[in-house]
């Protein structure tokens, strides 16, 4: 089969840069369901823009391109040997192409293998099917904002708002329910589920990450699941999560549920929750050259359609433009709500420089700066390193060191997205910070709003996690934590609590 590789390459290529009809589709649903001039409206534009971008660029939609996972049916008596070899040279060859972020990191040194290859990564699962002339590979690239939102439960159990979740469909119903509400913006809403209910908890896993290779405008064969998925999709978009935690009318895409026969002291409920940026795609590949023959999950004959009605933030004349580094006196005079525009000078900083700043100096000073959560794809030419790819990464991760490096390094703005806690809020109106929600998933609208990498520290740590020396221009940002104790993330929290308590009483 000399194209298989080569097919694969296509694959992880059109899966990372370019979403399916479906989720399309979805997506321009939330467009035109939210007011374009609320927040939500805001994120939904800037999104939509991200996608047509990724799709013209053949960039990654999202920064962090996720666990590659493959689902391969293959002819009785198939090398799969040999099908596996070529995958992982294929992996390996798109993110040399920067067609996806180096994210497979040892546990134990905590090393980056740079080309995504090591034990466990990329997830392949082979079946056999009684086809000789064809060979199926689905691909799902799933980022680790969502993945951490996946939530397992074993019922009976207590929910909080919900009450008791007990062993029946309703209780299921309730699981369901508690898994969209604690993602909040975690997982960059609008999202997805996949549910299994039932199996054990490895088994309960897979098959709810399964779903997620359904379409989300299919219908569930089983009349009890489809009432379920409805009733789910209905109830959740009553929360107002909304995009990005931001409240609104659109939480959810999508939810597939399945179903695994189970142990009879064991009752598990399994979420898969995936992001908006959706990244799941399909080929059906000649079995003697492996070569393409057709392509799962969209309609060769129809081109993609395009998203954005605008170039994503609209401008209103409200903005704030900050110019980093960034004194006191402008931190203080932001306020949640407050769209800004940065330009001048910022830092990325993920988990391991957290982690480094708490032992050592920062390499460099960051009395006034921006602290970007953000592991961004960068490509080096001629000697120079280029952002292609700059979204923001979940940052609650850094709660436990974000107050105290915001005390001792004179941090004045945090940006990532999905909120922070208390103690950050706290440590920000003592200090004079402001937190910063970029647009989950952006990665390609972020990256032409950098105009040059000035430098790099830690490498050590590798690319997604060094700290990286950008400057930049009109970068755009939603104000949800200021320095005045007002975090717009536990106001919308504590709103849909309330709603979610509405939901308790049983309905199956």
């Amino acid at each position: 089969m000399q194209s298989f590789k080569d097919s694969i390459i296509k694959l992880i290529t059109e899966t990372s840069t370019n979403l399916p009809p479906d989720v399309r589709n979805a997506m321009a649903e939330a467009v035109g369901a939210e007011d374009p001039s609320s927040r939500a409206g805001t994120a939904l534009a800037v999104i939509a823009t991200n996608i047509d971008m990724a799709s013209d660029n053949e960039g990654p939609i999202c920064q962090d391109t996720g666990m590659p996972t493959f689902e391969i049916k293959t002819p009785v008596g198939a090398n799969q040997i040999a099908m596996k070899r070529e995958i992982r040279e294929a992996i390996a060859e798109a993110t040399r192409l920067g067609k996806l972020r180096p994210n497979s990191v040892d546990s134990i040194t905590g090393a980056n293998s740079g080309d995504n290859l090591g034990p466990g990564t990329p997830v392949m699962h082979f079946d056999q099917w009684e086809n000789d002339d064809e060979i199926e590979v689905k691909l799902l690239l799933k980022g680790g904002g969502c993945e951490n939102k996946n939530i397992q439960y074993a019922v009976p159990t207590e929910l909080p708002h919900l009450g008791r979740a007990g062993r029946d469909l309703d209780g299921v119903r309730k699981c369901i329910l508690h898994a969209v509400w604690q993602a909040q913006g975690h997982g960059c809403s609008a999202g997805a589920l996949g549910v299994c209910i039932g199996g054990d908890r490895t088994s309960g896993y897979q098959h709810a990450k399964d779903q997620l290779f359904r379409l989300l405008d299919d219908t569930n064969p089983d009349p009890k699941l489809a009432e379920l998925e409805e009733y789910v999709m209905q109830a959740a978009n009553t929360l107002g999560i909304g995009t990005m935690g931001f409240a609104g009318g659109v939480t959810l895409i999508g939810c597939k549920v399945g179903v695994l026969n189970r142990l009879p002291a064991s009752f598990f409920v399994s979420v898969a929750y995936d992001c908006w940026a959706f990244r799941r795609l399909g080929v059906v590949l000649d079995a003697r050259t492996g070569e393409i023959k057709r392509w799962l999950y969209r309609d060769e004959k129809q081109p993609a359609k395009r998203m954005a009605a605008g170039e994503g933030f609209k401008l209103t004349g409200k903005e704030k433009s900050i110019t980093a580094p960034v004194s006191e006196d402008q931190i203080r005079a932001l306020s949640v709500g407050d769209v800004v525009m940065i330009s001048g000078e910022m830092y990325t900083g993920r988990d391991a420089v957290h982690s480094y700043l708490m032992k050592h100096e920062p390499p460099v000073s960051l009395q006034g700066s921006v602290l970007y959560h953000c592991g961004p794809v960068v490509m080096k030419d001629n000697g120079s390193y280029r952002i292609t790819a700059a979204g923001p990464t979940t940052s609650i991760r850094e709660e436990p060191y974000q107050a105290d490096i915001i005390k001792r390094y004179g941090v004045r703005a945090v940006m990532g997205k999905g909120g922070m806690g208390k103690r950050t809020l706290d440590a920000m109106a003592e200090g004079g910070a402001v937190y910063l929600n970029a647009i989950g998933g952006a990665a390609q609208y972020y990256a032409r709003c950098i105009e040059k990498v000035l430098d790099v520290n830690l490498m050590e740590f590798g690319i997604p996690e060094a700290m990286w020396h950008l400057r930049v221009k009109d970068f755009p940002a939603i104000v949800t934590m200021d320095s005045h104790g007002n975090s717009l993330h536990a106001d919308v929290e504590k709103a849909s609590a309330t709603m979610l308590a509405k939901l308790a009483e049983p309905v199956f």
